[in-house]
């Protein structure tokens, strides 16, 4: 059973989460704290929902030190309605996503599953396990399906599963132009309801983990006014 934690400090919010998490059989662990949330995460959990404004320690510093220690959990940042500054700035720090409050059960769902199918978590049988074994290669990149990891001159380069799934798409289609409508469809979903920025943060993730020169790069390209172009060989 998929185990969510919920971090949010108003009570009348956290209950209302987590009867509806519940109600779609998800095993759900809640905190009032960000110092509540960091003391019962563990390797256990497999997605973080973490409202933003907390008294002590924000869900920024949450999700920063969340994202260190656990690489693979899965974070969506829950943030109050026109603050894009707060959207901006949990994506930067490796959030996956965000919701913007009030929201319905409905959406709230939608996001959850949608973010679990990308970590792998819900089983996607259109891929075959022959697929998952296949490598990928660009260039000084090689991507490991079946383990989920990317090699750069055959050194390990840690992903978070959002930017794990970007680069691959990337891959696939080497040098090729690419909107950001076709990245958001193919690797956030068709269904999802955010906007161009978090492409164009988690972008500036990759980059810094991937560019000998992040602010001058050379295998992710942007096209202006279209999307982004991936130069695997980085000429």
């Amino acid at each position: 059973m998929t185990k969510i934690l919920v971090l949010e400090d108003e009570e009348s919010i956290r209950s209302f989460i987590l009867i509806n998490l519940k109600r779609n059989n998800f095993d759900v662990i809640e905190a009032a704290s960000g110092e509540e949330a960091l003391e019962k995460l563990d390797e256990t959990v497999d997605l973080a929902l973490l409202d933003v404004m907390l008294p002590g320690i924000s869900g920024f510093e949450v999700c920063k030190q969340a994202r260190e220690k656990y690489p693979a959990l899965g974070i969506i940042m829950l943030t109050a309605k026109g603050q894009e500054d707060n959207k901006i700035e949990g994506l930067e720090l490796g959030a996956d996503d965000y919701i913007v409050k009030p929201f319905s059960p409905k959406e709230l769902t939608a996001r959850i599953n949608a973010l679990l199918r990308r970590l792998n978590i819900v089983e996607q049988p259109h891929m075959s396990k022959e697929q998952e074994s296949k490598q990928i290669v660009s260039g000084k990149f090689v991507i490991l399906q079946d383990e989920r990891k990317l090699l750069k001159d055959g050194e390990e380069i840690e992903l978070t599963p959002i930017e794990f799934a970007l680069v691959k798409y990337f891959m696939e289609n080497a040098n090729k132009a690419v909107h950001r409508d076709e990245i958001l469809q193919n690797v956030w979903g068709y269904n999802y309801v955010g906007d161009f920025k978090i492409v164009d943060v988690n972008i500036r993730r990759i980059r810094q983990k991937i560019e000998e020169d992040p602010s001058n790069p050379k295998y992710i390209e942007k096209v202006w006014g279209y999307g982004y172009r991936w130069w695997g060989g980085g000429e």
